[in-house]
C-alpha cells in the first residue's frame, strides 16, 4: 500500500494498446459530492430517469435508487464533454436520450460543443458537433432544459444556445442543426461583465413543447422558449412550429429571468420560475407565475412575499398524476436552510418544507436520512443547512406521485413518501445519489498502514477510506476545509499526515496535521493565516512540512514552528516531494531544474543535471525504500535518478507526463511498481511498469477515461478523474502488506 498521490489531470480514451486485464470500480462516496443541475424522468417508461452534472457527466437511475455513470469513457481528448449543459429524452422512446456537452464558453475551453445522442439508453453514443461552444460549468447551468425533443415528431429537436448564438433546430434527430433566424432574442443577461468567467451571455433558458397543439406525426405547433433577459421580455412562443415567434403577452418584466418552464397538460397551464439572476449561486428575489395558455393570462402564485422573499426560484415540478400539484425550490436560501414549497391547488396556497417555530427553532417537516452517505451530515458548527442549496433540478416521477428527486450543490435528495406532505406534513428526505461520484479528486495517498486510501477532494474536503466499497462516515474535520488541494504522509512514521486547505480568506490556518492516519486533525499553528493552496510534503519522520503555496512561494516549518520562506527555490511553478527514508531530505523541480535539500528544507541546491527540455515539472515521486531514487514527470517526458539528481535517465517513449507514483512491487522484495499518467508512444493513458521503467503496460481502456491515479499495491491501483470518482483496479499479481 505504498505511493504518493497522482494529481488530477485529464486523460484521453484513445484506441486501445496492449493492456492489462483490469476491472475498474468506483471508490464509493455514496453522496454525489457536486452540483446536479438537471434531472429528467421519462414520460414514456416508468422508472427511467437521467441526471446531468456540471463537471461529472451523465448518470442513469437504477431500480434500487442508485445511479450508473454513462460518460466514464470520455477522456482527455474530449474532456469538455464531461460538462452537460442540457438533457432531453424522446417522449415516445425512453431509450433515446440527448445531451448538449461542453465545459466552458470562454477562453478556458477552446472546443466547440456537441450533441451526444444515444438510442440504447446511454450504453453507446454518437457525437454530433456544434458550430459554437456549450457551457456545462458556466453561470446559469441549472436553468433549462435548453434542449427538447418534439413529442409529436421526435426527429425534431430545438436547442437554446449561450453566448448570443440563439435558437437552433434539428430535423434529423440531432445529426445536423440550423439556426432559427426568426427567433427574436439571444439573451442579454450577463452575470458580471468584469470577469471573464461571468461575462458571457447566458443565452436561452428553456424550450418547452405544448404537445396538445398538434397530433402524433405532425410537428408540434406551440413551443415556449425562455430567454435569459432581465427587465424586458423573457418568454416567447410560436404557434406554427417555429416559423414565427412573438412575446407571450402580459408576462412579468421585473426580476424575470426564467429558470424553468413546465406545462401541466391537464390544466392547460405553463408554470414558470423566475429569478433576478441566472444562478446557481446567486438569486435574491423572484416569483412563480402560471400562464393560462387558452386565456393568455398570467397569475402570480409566489408562495411568500415581503421580508420572507429573500430568494428567487429555480427548481419546478408538476405532478402529472395529480393535476394542480406543483413544487418549487428557492434559489438561493443560504440561511438557515434551503426551502421547497408544495401546492395541491395550482398555487393558490402553499406549504413549506420547513418553517419557524419561534426563532431560532425550526419546524422541519421531514426525517433526514443520509445513511447512504453519512459524511453529508457532518458540517461546520454554524452551518444549519440540510435541505440544500443551488436547487435547480426538482422532479416528481410521472408514474408515481410518492417518488420525487431534487439536485443540490452537493447531492441528490428525494424519497418515496411524498404524498405524506399533504397528510401528516412529514416526509422522509433521503440522500439518493449513490453511484453519482462527481467529486474533483486532487490527491490520493495510500500509506503502508492505516486506511486503504486517503483522498484530497475539492469542495467536500477529503476522506480516510477504511473501505473502498463503503462510503466514509465523515470528511476531514477540525479543521474542516472546503477544498483540500494536496495531502502527504511521512515515510518512516506513516500514520503522520499533512493536508492543506484552499481558502486564503479563512481565519483558520490552511495546514493541518494528523498523527493517526487521518482519524483526527489539528491546525498547524506555525502556518500563517491568509495563505492557502498549492502542494505540500512532510518529512520522513513527520516533523517538517514543506509547503509550495499558491501565492507566497515555498515555505517550510519544523516542529510546527512558524513557516519561513525558502528563498533558494523559485516562487512559483515548483513541484516538491519528501524523501521517505531520510528525514532531512526534500526534492524540488521547476522548469528543467532539479533541486535537493539536505537540511530539512531550509535551503535547496540546484543540481547540474537537468530535466532535458522540460519547461514544467508536474510531479515528483520517490522509491520509498531508498534515499535518492527519484522520478520526475514533466511536460517533456519522464526522468529517473538514483543518485539524488547528480544524473538523470530519460525514460524513452514518454512525452508529456502529468503524474507518477510508486507502488508495491509485483514480486516481493523487488523494485516498486511505477504508475504514470501521461503520453507514451503518442498515446495518453495510465501506465504501469514492473521493471524500473524498461517496459510498460496500459491499465485504462476505452470505457474508462480517468484523470489521475495513485498506486496502492500492484493488485490495487487507485485512479481518479477531475469531475468523476476515485477508482481502483484489481490488476493481479502479489499484493504488498
Amino acid at each position: 500500500m505504498l505511493g504518493r498521490s497522482l494529481l488530477g489531470l485529464l486523460l484521453t480514451s484513445l484506441p486501445l494498446l496492449t493492456s492489462a486485464a483490469t476491472t475498474w470500480k468506483q471508490v464509493k462516496l455514496g453522496g454525489g459530492g457536486g452540483f446536479v443541475p438537471g434531472i429528467v424522468f421519462s414520460t414514456k417508461t416508468k422508472g427511467v430517469a437521467y441526471a446531468r452534472t456540471d463537471i461529472g457527466g451523465l448518470y442513469k437511475l437504477n431500480s434500487d435508487d442508485s445511479w450508473t455513470p454513462l460518460l466514464d469513457w470520455v477522456g482527455d481528448a474530449k474532456w469538455h464533454n464531461w460538462g452537460v449543459d442540457a438533457l432531453a429524452l424522446d417522449p415516445t422512446n425512453s431509450n433515446k436520450v440527448y445531451i448538449a456537452v461542453g465545459m466552458y464558453t470562454n477562453s478556458w475551453d477552446p472546443n466547440n460543443g456537441a450533441i451526444l445522442a444515444s438510442s440504447d439508453g446511454g450504453s453507446t453514443w454518437t457525437e454530433y458537433p456544434l458550430s459554437f461552444k456549450v457551457g456545462g460549468n458556466m453561470p446559469g447551468r441549472g436553468i433549462g432544459e435548453r434542449l427538447a425533443v418534439d413529442p409529436n415528431l421526435p426527429s425534431v429537436l430545438f436547442f437554446g444556445a449561450r453566448s448570443g448564438n440563439g435558437l437552433w433546430k434539428s430535423t434529423n434527430s440531432g445529426a445536423t442543426w440550423t439556426k432559427v433566424t426568426s427567433f427574436p432574442s439571444t439573451g442579454t443577461y450577463v452575470q458580471d461583465a468584469s470577469n471573464e468567467y461571468t461575462a458571457d451571455k447566458v443565452g436561452l433558458a428553456f424550450v418547452t413543447f405544448d404537445a396538445s397543439s398538434s397530433s402524433s406525426g405532425t410537428a408540434t405547433k406551440r413551443i415556449f422558449v425562455g430567454v435569459a433577459n432581465v427587465g424586458t421580455t423573457s418568454i416567447y412562443y410560436t404557434e406554427d412550429g417555429g416559423s414565427t415567434w412573438a412575446a407571450v403577452p402580459g408576462q412579468p418584466t421585473t426580476n424575470n429571468l426564467p429558470h424553468k418552464g413546465v406545462i401541466s397538460p391537464s390544466e392547460g397551464l405553463l408554470y414558470v420560475t423566475f429569478n433576478n439572476n441566472a444562478g446557481p449561486y446567486d438569486g435574491t428575489i423572484g416569483s412563480i407565475q402560471k400562464y393560462n395558455i387558452a386565456a393568455k393570462t398570467w397569475t402570480d402564485i409566489t408562495p411568500v412575499s415581503g421580508s420572507d422573499l429573500y430568494f428567487g426560484f429555480g427548481g419546478l415540478a408538476v405532478d402529472l398524476q395529480k393535476p394542480g400539484t406543483i413544487m418549487v425550490a428557492a434559489l438561493n436560501s443560504w440561511w438557515p436552510d434551503g426551502q421547497i414549497f408544495r401546492s395541491t391547488n395550482s398555487g393558490a396556497t402553499w406549504s413549506p418544507l420547513w418553517s419557524w417555530a419561534s426563532y431560532p427553532t425550526m419546524n422541519r417537516y421531514y426525517k433526514y436520512d443520509v445513511s447512504l452517505a453519512p459524511w453529508i451530515g457532518v458540517t461546520a458548527a454554524d452551518d444549519t443547512k440540510q435541505i440544500g442549496w443551488m436547487m435547480e433540478a426538482l422532479v416528481i416521477d410521472p408514474f408515481d406521485s410518492n417518488h420525487w428527486l431534487y439536485g443540490t450543490g452537493l447531492t441528490i435528495y428525494g424519497g418515496h413518501d411524498l404524498l405524506q406532505w399533504d397528510t401528516t406534513h412529514n416526509i422522509t428526505l433521503k440522500s439518493l445519489a449513490d453511484g453519482i461520484e462527481e467529486t474533483a479528486v486532487l490527491g490520493l495517498i495510500s500509506p503502508p498502514t492505516g486506511p486503504q486510501l486517503i483522498s484530497a477532494v475539492g469542495d467536500v474536503g477529503g476522506f480516510a477510506h477504511s473501505s473502498l466499497s463503503t462510503p466514509p462516515s465523515t470528511p476531514f474535520t477540525t479543521p474542516l476545509y472546503g477544498t483540500t488541494p494536496d495531502i502527504d504522509w511521512a515515510g518512516q512514521a506513516p500514520t503522520n499526515l499533512v493536508r492543506i486547505g484552499n481558502d486564503a480568506s479563512s481565519t483558520s490556518r490552511q495546514v493541518a496535521l494528523s498523527t493517526n492516519s487521518g482519524a483526527t486533525w489539528n491546525e498547524d499553528y506555525g502556518a500563517p493565516t491568509g495563505i492557502a493552496g498549492g502542494k505540500v510534503a512532510i518529512s520522513a519522520q513527520g516533523d517538517v512540512v514543506l509547503w509550495a503555496t499558491s501565492s507566497n512561494g515555498v515555505m517550510v516549518s519544523q516542529y510546527t514552528n512558524a513557516f519561513t520562506v525558502v528563498s533558494s527555490l523559485p516562487s512559483s511553478g515548483v513541484a516538491i516531494a519528501s524523501d521517505k527514508v531520510t528525514d532531512s531530505t526534500f526534492y524540488a523541480a521547476s522548469g528543467n531544474k532539479f533541486y535537493v535539500s539536505t537540511d530539512f528544507g531550509v535551503t535547496f541546491a540546484a543540481k547540474s543535471a537537468t530535466l532535458g527540455s522540460s519547461s514544467t515539472a508536474n510531479d515528483i515521486t520517490v522509491n520509498v525504500k531508498v534515499t535518492g531514487d527519484v522520478w520526475v514527470s514533466t511536460n517533456a517526458g519522464l526522468y529517473h535518478t538514483t543518485n539524488s539528481g547528480t544524473s538523470f535517465t530519460t525514460i524513452s517513449g514518454f512525452g508529456a507526463t502529468w503524474s507518477i507514483s510508486t507502488g508495491a512491487p509485483k514480486t516481493s522484495g523487488g523494485y516498486p511498481s511505477l504508475y504514470v499518467i501521461g503520453t507514451y508512444n503518442n498515446v495518453v493513458g495510465v501506465y504501469r511498469s514492473d521493471d524500473q521503467g524498461s517496459t510498460w503496460t496500459r491499465l485504462d481502456d476505452a470505457a474508462h477515461g480517468f484523470g489521475s491515479g495513485s498506486a496502492n499495491t500492484s493488485s490495487t491501483t487507485t485512479s481518479t478523474s477531475t469531475g468523476t470518482a476515485a477508482h481502483y483496479a484489481q490488476c493481479g499479481g502479489i499484493g504488498y502488506t
